[in-house]
C-alpha cells in the first residue's frame, strides 16, 4: 500500500504533534455527517437491536412450558384419580391421559410426547403402606437430555406437592410429609424466569454487535475508498483521527443502549433493580474494547466484507456463546473458561444482570469495569500502534 506522502516538515510537523481540541472537533462533525446521512448505520444502531431483542424475548426460553406428558392411569382409585388431576392442572404439561402404556410408547417414539407418568395398579397399596417402593414411574426421552431431565424433576415436584397436600387434607397418614420440609425462596428473579436473564445478556450481544460491527465497517470502508489516507495527510495526529472516527459512534451505542433498556423495561417487563447511572457507567466502559476491537478489525482487514466476516467471528460469537448469556461459564472445560476470560462481553452481560436483577452491587460491578477497561486499552493500543505503522508503508 501506498504512502499517504512524506511527513510536514517545520513548524507545521511541530503542530501535527500536539493534540488540537479544534481539530478533533472538525473530525467529530464529518463523522457525525456522515453517521447521518448513511441509513444503513441507523438501521444497524436502532432496528437490528429492537429486532434481536424481540427474538431474544419471544422465540429464546429456558423456561419449560406446556411439555406434552402422557399419564397412564393403570388404576381407577380416587387417590389415582387426583394425582392425575395434579398433573393436569400444572401450567407445565400438556397433559394425555390412557390407560394402557401401550397407547403413549408410540407416541414417545414419535416425538408426539416427550415422556409419560405410570400410576400403577397398586398405587393405593404403595400410598397406603409407604415403604421404598415408589408411587410412580417417569419415563422420558432421552433424545434431548435438558427435556428430559426436566420433565423428570417437574413430575417429582408434582408428586411431592400432591403428598403434602393430601397431607395437610388429612386424607391419608401415610401421606405425612417428610421429616424435612423444604420451602425454596429464588433471590432476583423469583418468577424463574428465563426472560429476567436473557434479556440482559441480549442487550450486551446487541451492544457488541454495535460497537464491533459498526466500527469495523465504517474505517474500512474510509481505507477502501482511499478517503483515511486522505485523512491521514492531513496535521490532524492519529490519536484525534481515531478519536474523531469513534466519538460519534460511541454518541450511538449509548443511544441504542438507552433504547434497548426502555424495550426491556415496558415491553418485556424485565426489572431494573439499580440507577441508570451504574448502567450508563457499565455501557460507556463497555464501548472501549467494542469499540477498539471495531477499530483493530479495521486497520488490519481494511476491507468492508473482510471487517465485517472477522467481526462477526471475533465480536458476535464469542458474546453469544462465551459470554455467560445461554451457557453457564462454570459447566464449560477449563481451556474454554480461560478463553472467556478475554471476552469483553462476558463480565457486560454479569454486570448487567446484576444491575438490573440485583442492583447497584459495586463490588461486582468494579470488578467487572476494571476488566473491560483493561481489555479495552489493549484494543486501543495495538490500533494506534497499528495505525502508526500504516503510514509507514
Amino acid at each position: 500500500m501506498s504512502s499517504p506522502g512524506p511527513e510536514p516538515a517545520g513548524p507545521l510537523a511541530a503542530q501535527s504533534r500536539v493534540f488540537s481540541v479544534r481539530r478533533l472537533a472538525a473530525l467529530v462533525r464529518k463523522e457525525s455527517l456522515q453517521l447521518v446521512r448513511d441509513p444503513s448505520t441507523i438501521l444497524i444502531a436502532f432496528v437490528l437491536p429492537a429486532v434481536l431483542l424481540f427474538l431474544f424475548g419471544y422465540a429464546v426460553s429456558l423456561d419449560i412450558r406446556g411439555v406434552r406428558l402422557g399419564v397412564v392411569l393403570e388404576s381407577d382409585g380416587a387417590p389415582a384419580q387426583s394425582l392425575a388431576a395434579a398433573f393436569a392442572g400444572t401450567r407445565y404439561f400438556r397433559i394425555t391421559t390412557v390407560h394402557d402404556r401401550r397407547a403413549v410408547a408410540d407416541q414417545l417414539v414419535s416425538g408426539a410426547l416427550r415422556g409419560y407418568v405410570v400410576i400403577p395398579q397398586d398405587f393405593e397399596q404403595r400410598l397406603a403402606t409407604g415403604g421404598s417402593r415408589p408411587l410412580v414411574q417417569v419415563v422420558t426421552d432421552g433424545s434431548q437430555p435438558n427435556t428430559a431431565n426436566f420433565v423428570a424433576n417437574y413430575a417429582r415436584g408434582v408428586v411431592i406437592g400432591w403428598r403434602a397436600q393430601q397431607a395437610d387434607d388429612g386424607v391419608s397418614a401415610a401421606a405425612a410429609t417428610p421429616t424435612i420440609a423444604l420451602a425454596p425462596r429464588f433471590w432476583f428473579n423469583p418468577e424463574i424466569d428465563s426472560r429476567r436473564a436473557l434479556i440482559p445478556g441480549a442487550i450486551a450481544v446487541v451492544m457488541t454487535i454495535i460497537g464491533t460491527l459498526l466500527t469495523a465497517l465504517v474505517v474500512a470502508r474510509e481505507w477502501e475508498r482511499g478517503t483515511m489516507e486522505a485523512i491521514m495527510s492531513t496535521p490532524a495526529t492519529v490519536a484525534e483521527i481515531l478519536l474523531g472516527k469513534l466519538l460519534p459512534y460511541f454518541a450511538l451505542g449509548l443511544a441504542a443502549m438507552v433504547c434497548s433498556t426502555l424495550l426491556a423495561l415496558f415491553v418485556f417487563g424485565v426489572p431494573l433493580r439499580g440507577s441508570w447511572f451504574a448502567l450508563l457507567l457499565l455501557s460507556s466502559v463497555f464501548l472501549m474494547p467494542a469499540l477498539g476491537q471495531g477499530l483493530l478489525i479495521s486497520a488490519l482487514a481494511r476491507n468492508q466484507f473482510v471487517a465485517a466476516q472477522v467481526a462477526l467471528i471475533t465480536g458476535f460469537l464469542p458474546a453469544f456463546l462465551l459470554s455467560g448469556f445461554i451457557y453457564e461459564i462454570a459447566s464449560m472445560p477449563w481451556p474454554i473458561r480461560w478463553l472467556t476470560s478475554v471476552v469483553p462481553a462476558r463480565y457486560f452481560v454479569s454486570a448487567l444482570q446484576t444491575v438490573f436483577l440485583a442492583g447497584d452491587v459495586w463490588p461486582l460491578l468494579l470488578r467487572d469495569l476494571a476488566a473491560m477497561l483493561a481489555i479495552g486499552a489493549v484494543f486501543f493500543l495495538i490500533a494506534l500502534r497499528r495505525t502508526r505503522k500504516s503510514l509507514d508503508v
